[in-house]
């Protein structure tokens, strides 16, 4: 070795890799990942945060429609409470007033009552009066006084002359006021009935006319003998006359004024 020149050693070191700082590049590697991990975390935590909050506005919102429906059912309750209780207000002033007219009806009813009691009474004398008080005999009369008897009506001619005379319709209702009817033959005898008594030549008004088309009796019966009438054709508006002497009645206009029968059943004496 030369003069002056220092000896110098040189010695091999190793280091383990368990002992080594890691490399750069992996502590980055690291440090991004603690970061990735951290913002994901804090994510998870908003995320929940967030359904907590759905969750409680849903809830709210629940409440609030079940609030709202409250509202509603208890304004319409009041609105069909009030309803009724006018409703109801109503039907008292209404029961009153038919309560009050039902008293007004009672009352007539009963002085109908009365009246009509009092004209049986009136009707029951005046047919002791007609049929049992005739001066001549004291003993009840099949007929009242003016009639005719011929089993089993009484027959009332009524020979008013002109201007007394009267058509067939207020002669039917000048009967009708002696709880009579206009005559009605329903078979020879009684139309012999009224031949037999009739008088003059003006003619009688008898309890026939055309009614829809066909002769009707005032009891509602149909007329079976046509030959009794001339003409037989049913034409409305005309009504049957008798004459005196004559086997037929004459078809005539009920307009005309003329003469009546009227007939009722005798007292069974």
């Amino acid at each position: 070795m030369a003069e002056g020149e220092e000896e110098v050693n040189y010695a091999s070191v190793v280091f383990k890799a368990g002992n080594n700082p890691p490399p750069a590049a992996k502590r980055g590697e690291e440090t991004v990942y603690g970061e990735v991990k951290a913002q994901n975390e804090t994510k998870n935590e908003d995320s929940a945060g967030r359904r907590r909050f759905q969750h409680l506005a849903c809830c709210l919102g629940i409440l609030c429609v079940i609030l709202l429906g409250g509202i509603i059912g208890v304004c319409v309750y009041q609105s069909n409470n009030k309803n009724l209780s006018a409703g109801v207000q109503e039907l008292n002033s209404r029961n009153q007033e038919l309560e009050k007219k039902n008293n007004i009806l009672t009352e007539k009813i009963q002085d109908m009552t009365t009246n009509r009691n009092e004209l049986n009474i009136s009707r029951a004398q005046w047919s002791i009066d007609s049929y049992c008080r005739q001066p001549d005999n004291k003993k009840c009369q099949p007929c009242q006084k003016g009639w005719l008897l011929t089993e089993p009506s009484c027959y009332a001619y009524n020979d008013a002359q002109p201007p007394n005379q009267k058509t067939w319709e207020e002669a039917q209702g000048d009967c009708r006021g002696k709880n009579s009817d206009l005559a009605v033959a329903h078979n020879s005898e009684e139309k012999e009935a009224i031949k037999k008594k009739s008088f003059g030549t003006n003619g009688f008004w008898i309890g026939l006319r055309v009614e829809d088309g066909e002769w009707k009796w005032v009891d509602g019966s149909d007329l079976t003998e046509s030959s009794w009438i001339d003409p037989p054709d049913p034409v409305d508006g005309r009504c049957a006359l008798f004459y005196t002497g004559r086997n037929t009645w004459s078809s005539v206009s009920c307009g005309a004024t003329h003469q009546w029968i009227c007939q009722q059943k005798a007292l069974s004496v």
